[in-house]
């Protein structure tokens, strides 16, 4: 048996977001098993079947903000926050089918890019979302050579961005961890101990409830569009699995905020399972459409290639 190497792995977190993202988006906020009921023979066919407003393969703001954070880093050359809020904010305007309600009020409420969530977390006292989670399988592979410490704090920076309660820092903050683990051939299962011993203290107990060996999804206490709860149930989803087709199939079947749990398992299910490790028949019809920026739409092809160049720093 071969494993996957490190491009491979790239890619897969890559690639096996975004796909995630379009397969979980036509069953959003249905029941439980809806995509099982439907599909019930893995590797059968004609999973990416749209709806809900969405285009077969097509992938929502998941992955488009994803893709706005990548082409900043790789063009800026590292971390240029404004340059991110500029673009985040010229897609916001631009009327993409789907926006966070939290990450709109952002992006659209006219404050400087360094003030906007955290003034708006100030009003609101609502900003734990999984909006920032959802995004970051490419800022993972950027800043995975630089270790844990660094790659964690990046994450925190993005996620400030938008989201102003320090739980969505620190969830996706875990999930860059995770994935460098993985990119080094390691089981990123394995590394949650010491992800968890380098969060915020004040955040740590809520994490070290949903990543433990024993949760189950049913036992969450939120709804998965909440930050942990969804890092939750993509990191359970990885763990009771053997296979990328399965583990993203087990996210969109647990129902709710399903493109953005089938995106953040796809990501994790990618870097173990590599890019081959995705189904053929998923790719192709896969497509990023983003709004606000010259009709521009991205296919499985422009990702990878978004892939290599984020882990090469090209």
């Amino acid at each position: 048996m071969s494993f996957p190497g490190v491009r491979d792995r790239a890619i897969g977190a890559v690639l096996g977001s975004a796909v995630g993202d379009a397969l979980g988006a036509p069953f959003e906020f249905g029941p439980e098993g809806a995509f099982s009921a439907r599909f019930p023979r893995p590797g059968h066919g004609g999973e990416m079947c749209g709806g809900g407003g969405w285009d077969p393969g097509e992938a929502t703001d998941d992955t488009q903000m994803a893709v706005l954070t990548a082409e900043s880093l790789l063009e800026r050359g590292g971390l240029d926050l404004p340059d991110v809020f500029g673009r985040f904010r010229r897609w916001a305007a631009a009327d993409p089918k789907d926006i966070g309600l939290q990450t709109e009020a952002v992006l659209t409420g006219g404050e400087p890019w360094d003030t906007a969530a955290a003034r708006h977390f100030q009003v609101s006292q609502r900003a734990a979302g999984n909006g920032a989670l959802m995004r970051a399988a490419p800022s993972a592979v950027y800043f995975a050579r630089d270790g844990r410490a660094a790659t964690m704090d990046a994450a925190r920076r993005l996620s400030a961005l938008t989201h102003g309660d320090a739980a969505a820092w620190e969830g996706t903050a875990v999930l860059h961890e995770l994935i460098r683990a993985a990119l080094t051939g390691a089981d990123p299962l394995t590394a949650v101990p010491a992800a968890l011993a380098a969060l915020h203290p004040g955040q740590r107990p809520r994490y070290e409830v949903v990543l433990s060996a024993d949760w189950h999804p049913d036992r969450a206490t939120e709804f998965n569009g909440a930050v942990w709860p969804c890092l939750g149930s993509a990191v359970w989803a990885l763990r009771t699995t053997t296979s990328y087709e399965e583990a993203v199939r087990a996210a969109i079947d647990l129902g709710g905020d399903t493109d953005t749990v089938a995106a953040v398992t796809g990501a994790l299910a990618g870097s173990v399972h590599g890019a081959a490790g995705i189904p053929q028949r998923w790719l192709e019809p896969l497509h990023v459409p983003l709004p606000g920026f010259d009709g521009r739409i991205l296919r499985a092809r422009d990702l990878t290639g978004l892939a290599e160049r984020l882990i090469a720093r090209a």
